[in-house]
């Protein structure tokens, strides 16, 4: 006669494991949305063409490091700001608001814009990533004046900067000077002022999705997919 096998039951993990593991992944996960990673979606055309609106783009936070959401304390980065990145960060001018724009100006450098061209220490610079538009009139506006704080050769009251004539500018330490790839549609340094180095919360990585948010078709994130942007790294 055969032997009656018994099936042996494996023991049920205990409630509390399974709270404490749920509670590490949870942890684990805010933990890289933080300090490590974090999804950032374009909404305006002031990084065009480089960015259009409508891009999702990865942050690395990890990179230049970052704050910690409502708190003073900052995770410490493993890399410093590069001149030409594109770069998320918290402007001066609003404390809500998270900005994306290129990094143009670094300690030290001397900066000048002369009818659209940019000079960076005297030279002209090729920035085949800038858009201009022609409908868009020149102005002067007030809130350049703040210029005169860092006009080389000091203040003057002659100084009237205009959006595409501005400058030269001494960039002092331990401040960065941003401007947008739509120079004529970008409100950046130019009005706003310098950054501080805090300021940085990553660098962008990838572009991971993207579609026409501009479309009047219906349910245009499916139907105005833009398959070419998708997996690109902007330069």
């Amino acid at each position: 006669m055969g032997q009656n096998k018994r099936k042996v039951k494996e023991p049920r993990p205990s409630w509390k494991r399974s709270l404490l593991r749920s509670a590490c992944l949870v942890f684990s996960l805010l933990t890289v949305r933080v300090v490590a990673l974090q999804a950032f979606t374009i909404t305006s055309g002031s990084m065009e063409p480089t960015l259009k609106a409508g891009d999702f783009v990865l942050v690395n936070k990890a990179a230049l490091g970052s704050r910690i959401q409502f708190t003073d304390i900052r995770v410490p980065g493993y890399s410093e700001p590069r001149r030409g990145e594109i770069l998320v960060f918290d402007p001066p001018h609003e404390d809500r608001l998270i900005v994306v724009k290129r990094l143009i100006g670094m300690p030290g450098d001397t900066l000048e814009m002369r009818d659209k061209t940019l000079y960076l220490n005297g030279q002209a610079q090729d920035e085949p990533y800038v858009r201009h538009t022609d409908g868009e009139p020149d102005y002067s506006a007030v809130a350049m004046l703040w210029q005169q704080e860092i006009l080389v050769g000091g203040p003057r009251g002659d100084y009237l900067p205009t959006r595409d004539t501005w400058g030269p500018l001494a960039i002092p330490d331990g401040r960065y000077f941003m401007l947008g790839d739509h120079r004529d549609e970008s409100l950046d340094s130019r009005t706003w002022g310098l950054l501080e180095r805090w300021r940085f919360e990553g660098r962008i990585i990838v572009r991971y999705f993207s579609y026409n948010r501009d479309s009047y078709r219906p349910f245009p994130f499916i139907r105005e997919i833009r398959w070419s942007r998708i997996g690109s790294r902007p330069g």
